[in-house]
């Protein structure tokens, strides 16, 4: 803004307004982090670091992001980004287009995951639009039809349209099988997305199996420990129609919130290994698994861990389990 005539809007007030409004709804989330050691950057750190080798060289980059936004109309996003330094009724708007230019590189340069970009393209389809308004009626209208066509065959691929198995025939049928964009997409058997959100009412049933399974003493103690907050989270959505307590887990927020006065004399461990956990208990064994055909492989032929007797208390060991990424 402050690079082109658009710097009289910082003169207004609505905008100073907007800024106050901003910092007011962001200031718990910033006196929390705070008080906390800022554990954003150690979750996110680590994460954009493992993401490079997704995000591909800039021609990649950019290509999926056509991909992402509808090929089609790529170049009304191009013409967005052009039209402001070009056709001078567009001159007012040459900041949105800087602005979308720099952001663009910097999610490029530091290998940005595909979707972090995606909130950027709303002003550019805008502006580009208007710059090919001149364009003949039966241009413009074969255009918007051939986008029409395009995202009409993407759609199940990114709307919850067929159900896994049909989607799973599309996709192959279609060709359509969306590259990773991040470690945690690779093998997902349909799209991350999808994939990310089957399995988790089967696998709270398997713990509730498990644990309905143990002497009322033993579940009156122990404790449900989660390898991961996606798991953690199912177990407190589903898990009280169960009658199971709430879970535990040294995954990212989870571990903040402590082992909730487990001693750690008895304990589930969902998606646990269990050579991993042997050392740490009098006794261990395998009682139960979970899975699917469509769920991530991360969450398929998991093993639900009981252990009796953690050898050291379990808040002496909480500061061990933790991690965040």
């Amino acid at each position: 803004m402050i690079a082109t005539p658009a710097r009289r809007i910082v003169l207004k007030p609505q905008v100073w307004t907007g800024a106050a409004i901003a910092v007011g709804l962001a200031a718990p989330n910033l006196i929390w982090q705070w008080a906390h050691g800022w554990p954003f950057f150690d979750v996110i750190l680590p994460h954009l670091e493992s993401q490079r080798d997704y995000a591909g060289n800039p021609w990649q980059f950019e290509y999926r992001q056509a991909l992402s936004m509808n090929i089609v109309l790529a170049p009304l996003r191009l013409a967005g980004a052009v039209a402001p330094f070009v056709i001078e009724r567009l001159r007012p708007v040459r900041n949105l287009a800087i602005a979308f230019l720099l952001t663009s590189a910097f999610y490029c340069l530091k290998h940005g995951t595909n979707y972090y970009l995606f909130p950027v393209y709303p002003t550019m389809f805008v502006v580009g639009a208007v710059a090919v308004e001149p364009l003949w009626k039966w241009a413009r209208w074969t255009w918007m039809t051939a986008a029409i066509v395009v995202s009409a065959q993407v759609a199940p691929v990114v709307l919850p349209l067929l159900d896994p198995p049909t989607l799973l025939h599309y996709m192959d049928f279609m060709k359509i099988k969306p590259r990773p964009i991040e470690a945690a997409s690779v093998g997902a058997p349909i799209t991350h997305s999808f994939s990310d959100e089957l399995g988790w009412r089967d696998m709270v049933k398997s713990v509730s199996a498990a644990f309905h399974a143990l002497p009322a003493e033993d579940q009156a103690k122990v404790a449900i420990i989660a390898s991961n907050y996606g798991e953690a989270a199912a177990l407190d959505v589903y898990g009280a129609v169960e009658g199971l307590p709430t879970p535990v887990s040294g995954h990212n927020q989870y571990w903040l919130w402590g082992p909730r006065g487990h001693d750690g004399s008895v304990v589930l461990y969902v998606g646990g290994n269990v050579e991993r956990w042997r050392p740490l208990c009098r006794s261990i064994e395998v009682v139960g698994t979970f899975g699917g055909p469509y769920v991530m492989p991360y969450e398929n032929n998991r093993s639900i861990v009981l252990c009796r007797g953690m050898r050291r208390p379990l808040d002496e060991m909480w500061p061990r389990m933790k991690r965040f990424r």
